[in-house]
């Protein structure tokens, strides 16, 4: 898929207002909804392809004091193929954990440490390779730090926010949930990448 132009000057932050002036964009390309430990195998096996992926997780909305809940699904975002995780079926198991922990492979998101700690609940691992976006975005001087906001001002495209609080714990995830979370996860991979293109690190 292609990219827009970003907008010209990054030290301006973007409103809201300007954002949702952008074009939508969504990922559109093979989305992989992994539950069983086949499909986990088999999307393993396709990830260790990948030195560079898109990270994120999505966790039921807790709307009362005192009521959390623990990650429902880890996506992962490959050149081709994003990869959704559903940890309701699979818990966090090692193949899993093996990538998370792998120091070559570059996992690219936002807010990152509130998700690792997150997954922490579900299994120990020593995370590696986390690269977090709105750290790299501050360090460029760059305003905006969320992942939306970060892919109007490099992108040129805003990315959808309908299923960001629905119930990522459903047992079969709706289709729009399967798009919003792809889409999230292959933002991270391209704003990474983008990033790597305007200011080499």
């Amino acid at each position: 898929m292609h990219t827009t132009d970003p907008r010209p000057g990054f030290a301006h932050r973007m409103t809201k207002e300007e954002i949702n002036a952008c074009p939508m964009q969504r990922w559109e390309g093979v989305t992989h909804v992994i539950r069983t430990p086949e499909e986990l195998g088999r999307a393993v096996r396709a990830l260790a392809q990948e030195s560079v992926l898109g990270f994120d997780t999505e966790t039921r909305p807790a709307y009362h004091k005192g009521e959390s809940y623990l990650p429902s699904l880890l996506q992962l975002a490959g050149e081709n193929e994003v990869y959704l995780f559903q940890l309701k079926h699979l818990g966090l198991p090692a193949p899993l954990r093996e990538i998370l922990a792998d120091p070559k492979v570059v996992k690219a998101g936002v807010a990152l440490a509130y998700d690792l700690q997150e997954l922490h609940k579900l299994a120990p691992f020593r995370p590696a390779g986390f690269v977090d976006l709105g750290t790299l975005a501050k360090k460029a001087e760059i305003k905006n730090h969320g992942l939306r906001g970060l892919a109007a001002v490099l992108l040129g495209f805003r990315i959808p926010k309908g299923a960001q609080t629905s119930n990522w714990a459903r047992d079969v995830l709706a289709p729009a949930q399967i798009q919003y979370a792809a889409t999230d996860a292959w933002v991270g991979r391209e704003l990474y990448l983008k990033l790597g293109e305007e200011f080499p690190r």
